[in-house]
Parts: structure tokens; C-alpha cells; sequence
């Protein structure tokens, strides 16, 4: 079927939107059946519906995909933040802080290697879809963990809460520095190094001031409309990734924190606030998975199946196990709760968006890492799993720990 170009008209853009978000939604009974996460068949719609799918709608729009993954990103961390709990966060902050930091760079070196080695990429080409492909997706985990009624030790579930909220600011933080580092030759590692210090730095700072801002005004407003109180929220996650960014902080690391500590105490309409934001973020990740799917052209995955597939495994087998068993070497972790927690370690939606930095920067060969970290992320979804049930078993972790551990 030849492609054809998006429609122009509103009428028909709001009837293909509204139709693909309420197939996609339909396919959630169908991954609970087959125990694979909703998002894999989000992003097969929008390949079906694209240019070299049965719905032939031709789109390549990187910068729009960007855009409005960002946006979606800045409202999903927020999300992510207010429906975590602080009292369960406290216990592993340092286990979290070390997977997030650690972890992503032992992850993005090792992958790094390993690309430059099996595609011939340079070992900078190769370090970037290393830091692109760094961050985690607990969504994806806890979606296939509700499906099959599993259910974790609390410990280990807040501990991959934090890691996926916190990983991927420092995912972004390490992407965006590589591809400045590559776009001008000038950069040296001081400036590399202060670029990181500044973004973390004011990031973290932000969050925490807007997080008590935010609570504080909502539970002094007193506003008689209710409906008032969630768009206020919206607003003020934005507001808080906007202001940090234009700081040169890490906006994203600004929303999950603000999230994180506007739930830290009560709030008013709280319940109100967190079902509502959970609403918002399914409707973003959906949107943004299917926007994903139209991007990405399946006809150009062939060439780097193989390539793909060997570096997916590689990330899976050894590049997050040695990380992971790196990172919580000092913890008080057995061994087998560190064994699930690296095979856990699912690819979501924020490396495909993050592959769409270096398409924007002009980065050589940055076609080929996009499609690649499409590929890495499907494959990491559809590998790992549908097994993490059976996974949690074997190692005797899917009962209720004893209270008071750790």
C-alpha cells in the first residue's frame, strides 16, 4: 500500500488519534492474556498505522516527536513522583542514588564497547546509544507484575520506583552532554563535568523548592472549585520543568522530585490528584508510544536485526546484571533481590525519545542508532518480560516481605 501523507484536516487528525488511542486501550485485556506490557502493542499500532504499515500514514517529524515526548515525559515523572510513597523511598534512597548514577554509566560504557565493536561505530557513536538506551521503565515491569497478580517485596518495588524515576534524568543529562561533547569538538572534560555538576545540582534543588511550593499553595488556595485543583497541578509540573531548564538544570529530575515531595506530606483533594495524574500519564504514555510508532519506519529495522539483537542481549545478559551487581555492591541486598532487580531492568519510552536528540543534532549515522534503540527497547520489553513472573519464583521473591526489613 503506497504511504500516504497525515491528513491536514482537524476533523480527521482528532477522529485518527481518538481511534488509535481507543484501540490501544483495547489491546490492554489482550497483553494481561499474553503477559506482555501494553506498551509493546501501543508502539505496533502506530508501526501498523505508519507509513509501512497497513494504514500507510506517512509521518517523519522527529522534532515534533521530540517535543511532545518531552511534554509527555515531564507529565509522566511528575506522576511518577506523587504516586511515590516517601516513607518507602527513604529506606533505599542510597541503593536508588547509586543504580541511577552508577548504573547508568557502567551501562552506557559497557554497551558503548560493545557497539563500536559489533556495528563499527566509533566509541563515542557508540558511548551515545550506550547513555540513549541507560534508563529503565518500572511502568513496564509493575504492568506485567499486575497482570500475572504477582506481587513484589515492598522494598524492591520502591527501590525500582526510584531507580526508573531518577534514572532518566541522568540518562538525559548523559545523552545531551555526549552529543555536545560531538558537536563541538572544543568541549573538554572539565566543561563536561560542570555541565553535569549544574544540571544534577540545580535540578535537585528545584525540584525539592518547587515540590513544597506546589503543596503549599495548593493547601492554602482554598478554592471552591474542586475540578481547579488538578489543572493547577498540570501547570505546575510544567512550570517547574520549564524554570529548571531555562537554569540549566535537569528539568526532568526537577519534575519527578517535585512530584516526589509535594506527596512527601498530605495535600489537599491528594486521592483527587494522584487518580487524576495517573489518568494523565496513561493518556501520555499511550500518545507518546503511538507517535513513537509513526515515527519509526519498519522497512529500515531489517538491516539491524542482527546487530540489534545482539546488543539487546548483551544489555540484558551482561551490560545491566554487571551494573546492577555493581552498583549495590555495598547494599544489604541478597543476592537474589539483586538478581531481579537486574533482570527487571526493562527499555520504556524515554530512550526512543532520546534517540530523537541526536536525529535533531545532525549526529553521523544517528538513523541508525534511532532504529536501533527502537529495536533494543521492543526486543528488551518482549524478552524480559514475560518471564519476570516465573523469574520471581525461581529466586522465592514473590511473597510479602517481613515487616520492618531493611
Amino acid at each position: 500500500m503506497p504511504a500516504q501523507t497525515m491528513p491536514t484536516s482537524i476533523e480527521l487528525l482528532i477522529i485518527i488519534f481518538s481511534a488509535l488511542v481507543i484501540l490501544s486501550i483495547l489491546t490492554i485485556k489482550l497483553s494481561v492474556r499474553l503477559g506482555i506490557p501494553s506498551l509493546t502493542l501501543f508502539l505496533v499500532i502506530g508501526m501498523l498505522a505508519g507509513s509501512d504499515g497497513v494504514g500507510g500514514l506517512y509521518f517523519d517529524n522527529p522534532a515534533l516527536v521530540q517535543t511532545l515526548g518531552v511534554i509527555a515525559l515531564v507529565l509522566i515523572l511528575f506522576s511518577g513522583g506523587l504516586d511515590t510513597e516517601w516513607t518507602g523511598v527513604r529506606p533505599v534512597l542510597w541503593n536508588g542514588l547509586a543504580l541511577s548514577t552508577i548504573g547508568v554509566v557502567l551501562t552506557a560504557l559497557l554497551v558503548g564497547w560493545f557497539v563500536s565493536w559489533v556495528q563499527g561505530f566509533s566509541f563515542m557513536e557508540g558511548l551515545l546509544l550506550g547513555a540513549i538506551v541507560a534508563s529503565t521503565d518500572a511502568a513496564a515491569v509493575f504492568m506485567v507484575l499486575r497482570a500475572r497478580n504477582v506481587k513484589l517485596p515492598r522494598p524492591l518495588a520502591h527501590l525500582l520506583e526510584l531507580e526508573s524515576g531518577s534514572n532518566d534524568p541522568m540518562a538525559v543529562v548523559l545523552t545531551v552532554a555526549l552529543i555536545q561533547l560531538m558537536t563541538n569538538p572544543t568541549t573538554n572534560l572539565w566543561d563536561l563535568l560542570w555541565f553535569f555538576l549544574i544540571q544534577m545540582t540545580v535540578g535537585a534543588v528545584a525540584g525539592v523548592a518547587m515540590g513544597e511550593l506546589i503543596r503549599w499553595t495548593l493547601n492554602t488556595l482554598k478554592l471552591e472549585l474542586r475540578g481547579i485543583y488538578p489543572v493547577l497541578s498540570v501547570a505546575f509540573a510544567l512550570l517547574t520543568y520549564g524554570l529548571t531548564a531555562e537554569l540549566h538544570g535537569s528539568g526532568f529530575l526537577a519534575v519527578y522530585l517535585a512530584g516526589l515531595f509535594m506527596r512527601r506530606h498530605s495535600v489537599v483533594h491528594q486521592k483527587n490528584l494522584v487518580q487524576f495524574h495517573e489518568g494523565l500519564a496513561w493518556l501520555m504514555q499511550i500518545t507518546m508510544f503511538l507517535i513513537l510508532g509513526l515515527q519509526v519506519f519498519p522497512a529500515r529495522l531489517i538491516p539491524i536485526v542482527g546487530v540489534g539483537l545482539l546488543v539487546s542481549l548483551f544489555l540484558i545478559f551482561i551490560a545491566r546484571p554487571v551494573s546492577v551487581y555493581t552498583s549495590l555492591a555495598l547494599s544489604r541486598l541478597s543476592f537474589r533481590e539483586q538478581t531481579l532487580v537486574a533482570w527487571v531492568g526493562l527499555r520504556g519510552a524515554v530512550p526512543i525519545v532520546l534517540a530523537t536528540f541526536p536525529v535533531l543534532a545532525g549526529i553521523q549515522k544517528a538513523d541508525t542508532i534511532f532504529h536501533l534503540v527502537f529495536f533494543i527497547a521492543l526486543t528488551s520489553v518482549l524478552l524480559q518480560g514475560p518471564p519476570i513472573p516465573w523469574m520471581t519464583r525461581l529466586l522465592r521473591l514473590d511473597r510479602a516481605p517481613q515487616e520492618g526489613r531493611r
